[in-house]
């Protein structure tokens, strides 16, 4: 993929981190810690940096609603504002609400949570009554197309759920939140929450992800790489200045670890505001990098001009340079079955042979 690669000194609004789109990873790739994961939940950092990023609300998960979420069964939504309604006696639609004939047939009913609905929904309205959701760490961007709105905004707990029960990156948080790590056995002790964002409507040029190793900015990409801002080209001095700025004014030495991710947004007046942290490894996306040079460090000073200074405090800044290379959302594969996926990029062999053979055997029958 052709980007633009700067090396320059010194140096509204949110979306969510890792996107985790497939990416080839080296011997070398760096796996984090269970601890520097843990590190990067909503509820470790945001105390840290309330004052430079989106205003939110952290409420504990019920035990109740966990297993409402991992429940495998029909996909029924819970969490209403107001009940559905329902037909009255003798209308003329009464006898059409059972559609099977089967006397043992059930109707699934979402179960209720009035407790938590309740703050949910008093949290929501403090926060201008539209918010951003996310757990621990991941936010259900996988699922945004199945939201009425085709969006992560949401306005009531039934909005939330849609999306969680729909994500992949959710159920991901709840079963398996470490499994990148050099330790992946969960942590008993592991608390989880709902986080309630601001809801801002954002630009996806305007965001960028930022690399740290050893508490040096060390590379920034163009966070939404698929696509080509025009912008973003004619200024990439000023952006990679204004967040290096940023970095050494309110992040650096002041996060928990020394090797981590963080993503940013730069609103139209050029304010840097700060959007969430990832662990610095391979469940995190490298968009334009990847894991073995962000780790070995060898081709990120090869990216560096021959008549610009050589300052071990000039981050690498990578953004998509031509329409040539836009590419389609990597988000989109989710709306498909994993099988059709796993087909139509020859993941799964076993299946593209399965699938010859059935076309085989049809051309045989015809």
């Amino acid at each position: 993929m052709g980007t633009t690669r700067f090396s320059t000194q010194g140096t509204a609004l949110p979306r969510e981190p890792p996107a985790r789109a497939a990416h080839t990873y080296g011997a070398g790739t760096a796996r984090p810690a269970a601890e520097g994961s843990g590190h990067c939940q909503f509820s470790v950092w945001y105390p840290l940096f309330r004052a430079v990023t989106i205003r939110s609300v952290i409420l504990p998960l019920p035990d109740n609603v966990k297993e409402y979420l991992l429940d495998d069964g029909t996909l029924v939504v819970s969490g209403r504002e107001d009940p559905p309604s329902h037909a009255e006696e003798g209308s003329d639609n009464a006898e059409e609400i059972q559609w099977s004939d089967d006397e043992n047939t059930t109707t699934l009913k979402a179960p209720e949570f009035p407790e938590f609905t309740a703050k949910v929904q008093e949290a929501i309205s403090s926060l201008g009554g539209s918010v951003f959701p996310k757990l621990n760490w991941s936010a259900p961007r996988d699922a945004y197309w199945i939201a009425m709105n085709s969006s992560l905004k949401c306005k009531a707990l039934s909005d939330i759920f849609l999306l969680f029960k729909s994500s992949d990156f959710i159920t991901r948080d709840l079963t398996q939140p470490f499994i990148h790590c050099t330790d992946d056995s969960p942590d008993p002790s592991l608390d989880y929450e709902l986080v309630l964002r601001k809801w801002c409507e954002l630009i996806p040029g305007a965001e960028f992800r930022c690399f740290v190793k050893e508490n040096k900015l060390i590379g920034i990409s163009q966070r939404d790489y698929t696509q080509y801002y025009d912008h973003i080209s004619k200024q990439h001095e000023e952006i990679c200045r204004s967040i290096q700025e940023f970095f050494k004014k309110h992040i650096q030495y002041k996060f928990l670890d020394e090797d981590f991710v963080f993503d940013v947004y730069r609103d139209s007046r050029g304010k840097i505001w700060l959007i969430d942290f990832n662990p610095f490894g391979e469940v995190t996306d490298s968009l334009l990098f990847t894991w073995e040079e962000l780790t070995s460090g060898t081709n990120l000073k090869g990216d560096q001009g021959e008549g610009e200074a050589t300052e071990q405090d000039s981050p690498v800044f990578r953004c998509t340079n031509s329409e040539v290379t836009v590419q389609p959302s990597p988000y989109l594969s989710y709306r498909l079955p994993k099988d059709f996926v796993d087909l139509s990029t020859g993941e799964d062999v076993h299946k593209l042979i399965d699938f010859l053979k059935l076309k085989r055997n049809q051309q045989d029958d015809d």
